[in-house]
């Protein structure tokens, strides 16, 4: 994984009012804590932040008065509607520490014919190197058949990576496509079972033609 580096500034203005003062600024609100030391305030560049986010577990290189420190998003507060962030909590971290991260799953291949492929779980939880951290973990479904069900202790893993998922979850589900003829047989299995009825179209009366689509509507609209 790569590493960004993002100048930082220390803060002293808090409180919602600074907040906006400093998102105006295309600046985002940040705090930055780990390894038994206070709490350190500051402001990221807005730009450089969302770049570097939008990698998940980016690891970033935070330099704040010539300091550097390493350091991964905990928490990234966006806003509802706009592209913005509005806060972002960082936590420090060492080289050759291992960390715990949700890692999203990637599925790769095509299956057999006539399969649909779910994917039940999105992330994978990993105990990693902090500077090792995988951009996703990859599952192949070259050829599966339906009926087939991947589950986590049966995802491989980057080298050096330690589930800590239960291993009995379902990751990828494999299927057989529902055909229109079963779809509807379920259907109508489904409406047997609740009781519902549709009406037959009336036959027409003994040497009476049944009316033409144009003229049943003609009638109806008289009528």
């Amino acid at each position: 994984m790569s590493e960004s580096k993002l100048v930082a500034e220390k803060r002293t203005q808090f409180g919602k009012g600074a907040a906006r003062k400093i998102r105006r600024a295309d600046k985002i609100p940040a705090v930055m804590y780990g390894h038994g030391t206070e709490p350190v305030h500051i402001t990221l560049p807005g730009h450089e932040t969302m770049m570097a986010l939008k990698q998940a577990n980016a690891l970033l290189t935070i330099e704040v008065d010539g300091k550097e420190e390493l350091a991964l998003a905990k928490d990234v507060q966006r806003d509802a509607i706009k592209p913005v962030i509005e806060h972002v909590d960082l936590v420090v971290v060492k080289r050759g520490e291992k960390v715990t991260v949700d890692v999203p799953v990637h599925v790769e291949g095509e299956a057999a014919a006539e399969t649909v492929v779910t994917v039940d779980s999105q992330v994978l939880q990993l105990e990693v190197e902090a500077t090792n951290i995988p951009e996703n973990v990859i599952v192949s479904v070259e050829g599966v058949e339906a009926g087939t069900q991947i589950h986590a202790s049966q995802v491989e893993l980057p080298q050096g990576a330690v589930l800590l998922t239960d291993p009995e979850v379902l990751v990828v589900n494999v299927t057989a496509q529902v055909t229109a003829e079963a779809l509807e047989a379920e259907l109508a299995e489904a409406e047997a079972e609740a009781g519902i009825e549709h009406e037959e179209p009336e036959a027409p009366a003994e040497g009476e033609a049944a009316p033409a689509e144009g003229e049943a509507a003609a009638e109806g609209e008289q009528a």
